[in-house]
């Protein structure tokens, strides 16, 4: 089972953020393994949403917790997997109500960094 969430997770891995199987930064054990096998081979593969839906859910957490580091990366896996900026826009200009306005700036900068505007 391990062996079969691991190819999974690194299948995943490679279409949210355009890496190869395998490559990609590298994390020591065991925190490598749960992100691979758990987060992406288990959690992020679940049916209860589409790919898309958690993909804006956890740009949406990131934010939300003000994580720019964590936000650049899923920003452009948001991008990968084809939510349009204007979506994570909408979602920062909401979030802003609830999350406060420092963390929505942080965001807007971060995405304006990784996702410029055309």
């Amino acid at each position: 089972m391990s062996e079969e969430r691991q190819k999974k997770g690194l299948a995943l891995l490679g279409k949210l953020f355009g890496t190869p199987a395998g490559e990609g930064p590298s994390m020591p054990d065991p925190l490598g393994r749960y992100t691979v096998e758990h987060l992406f081979g288990d959690v992020w593969q679940q049916d209860d949403l589409t790919l898309q839906e958690r993909s804006l859910a956890t740009c949406t957490m990131l934010f939300a917790l003000n994580r720019p580091e964590e936000m650049k990366i899923h920003f452009r896996g948001a991008k990968n997997v084809g939510i349009a900026r204007d979506k994570l826009l909408g979602v920062i200009s909401h979030g802003a109500h609830y999350a406060g306005w420092p963390n929505s700036m942080a965001a807007m900068r971060v995405l304006d960094e990784v996702w410029p505007k055309e």
